[in-house]
């Protein structure tokens, strides 16, 4: 049988998205938090509840709902769940189809469920400045009339919010949806968009809980207008998020001291680390609104190998960038060891 016959197209020219896992004492390749949002409570937690995993899990997450909005001060109508916010990506293109237009660099997932999907995309490059290319948008939003716009801001892997009054055009000039991808937007003082929910009823904002402390649960949110949200849970599968998952996440948002302490101490880090980073000869980082910071260097793939040599593992964004890299915000002891092993490369 000849597998390729019956493989659809868009399929066979597909590459799966690659996640490493290469063993290294230090992970810093992810973007995952090196500290855990769940305190103490979680032992009773899972005793509680595992009696109960015989029955399927509440597939409207009513209760995770409820919190989430009180949190992001919308109503839970407001509110989808997804089993981590790849999924939601999947459901809003599987929903309302293509073309689906994207920034690049950006995360690729969006390229990766469009192609998967069997939609058309369509990528700009961002200008120089790691920012919105306006015009370029606007030509192409006028040309090619996308149906789906994703902007990740703070953006993956560049690390840059993107101007607010630039996303604010796109949504103003697109009659499509505008998709804000805020996974990282707790690590940033720039302001959400999801109050502007209420004002552009175009506009989508994804959240997920992977990047501040719960990465294990797969747990993403979508919040726009109700309409919306009545549209895309047409595809979400049912029961997607499962009962352990919700009831851990509940207890997490009703108690979020530990998770806001979390994001404080990765911000402080980022900090240093980028401030040690700047002395470095041959290492230029770019400044970041996330828990990562991107920088560039002569030999990326060098660099790249000699650090997991050494037992760092970061990641390799040679397809973003030539000589580009991403170093995930850690641990002070595990940022330390980073800039040791990078020196000494060097």
């Amino acid at each position: 049988m000849d597998i390729n016959k019956l493989i659809k197209p868009n399929i066979r020219s597909l590459r799966a998205y690659q996640a490493e896992e290469i063993p290294c004492r230090i992970k810093l390749d992810a973007n995952e938090s090196p500290y855990s949002a769940i305190s103490g409570q979680l032992s009773a937690l899972s005793r509680e509840n595992l009696q109960a995993l015989n029955r399927y899990p509440d597939p409207h997450a009513t209760s995770l709902r409820y919190l989430m909005a009180k949190a992001l001060k919308v109503k839970p109508q407001n509110i989808l769940h997804g089993n981590g916010s790849d999924e939601l990506i999947y459901n809003l293109i599987m929903a309302f189809g293509g073309p689906v237009l994207y920034p690049v660099p950006t995360f690729s997932m969006y390229g990766v469920i469009s192609q998967a999907l069997g939609e058309r995309k369509i990528e700009v490059p961002l200008d120089n400045q790691f920012d919105l290319d306006t015009d370029a948008f606007m030509k192409t939003i006028k040309t090619r009339d996308p149906k789906l716009i994703f902007l990740s801001s703070p953006n993956n892997p560049t690390g840059n919010c993107f101007s607010e009054d630039r996303i604010l055009k796109i949504i103003r000039q697109s009659k499509g949806l505008v998709v804000v991808d805020e996974a990282y937007q707790q690590f940033s003082d720039k302001r959400s968009f999801i109050p502007l929910i209420k004002k552009y009823e175009n506009l989508v904002v994804l959240r997920t809980l992977s990047k501040i402390g719960l990465a294990g649960l797969r747990l993403g949110f979508m919040i726009s207008g109700p309409e919306i949200v009545n549209e895309v849970n047409k595809v979400r599968l049912p029961f997607n998020v499962n009962s352990l998952s919700q009831k851990v996440a509940e207890a997490a948002l009703q108690d979020k001291r530990q998770m806001r302490s979390d994001i404080r101490l990765v911000i402080s880090e980022r900090k240093r680390l980028f401030k040690e980073m700047v002395k470095l000869d041959g290492v230029k980082p770019y400044p970041s609104d996330a828990n990562f910071i991107f920088f560039k260097v002569d030999n990326g793939d060098s660099i790249h190998s000699g650090l997991i040599r050494k037992g760092v593992l970061i990641r390799n964004m040679k397809g973003a960038a030539d000589g580009g890299l991403r170093v995930t915000v850690g641990a002070p002891a595990e940022n330390a060891a980073f800039l040791k092993a990078l020196k000494q490369i060097l």
